[in-house]
């Protein structure tokens, strides 16, 4: 399952998880975001219950990406008790990909 991150839920969801989180940080007219998009899908069903992934708008949640530093998307934030442990920026294969998610459990 793949959840859609808000302002509204970001502290609940993500900060406050008893799981590490995966945030992909993304645009509707972003090219490279849509390509990573069903490699993101797979994994969150291969992780499901060891990681949380979820997708945040930045059009839409504008002072969660200035918050995070969000420069260039897409932009992939693991966090782990509230606190960004890792990143990706760029799209990446899904082989690459799923070594950062063994890397953050």
């Amino acid at each position: 399952m793949v959840y859609t991150f808000t302002a509204e839920n970001f502290d609940a969801e993500v900060l406050q998880s008893p799981i590490p989180v995966f945030v992909d940080f993304y645009a509707d007219w972003c090219g490279p975001c849509k390509m990573m998009s069903p490699v993101i899908d797979k994994l969150a069903e291969e992780y499901e219950g060891r990681i949380k992934v979820g997708k945040i708008n930045v059009d839409d949640n504008n002072e969660l990406a200035l918050k995070y530093n969000i420069m260039s998307i897409p932009n992939m934030k693991f966090f782990k008790g509230g606190v960004v442990v890792d990143e990706v920026i760029g799209a990446i294969p899904k082989p690459a990909m799923k070594q950062k998610f063994e890397a953050n459990i």
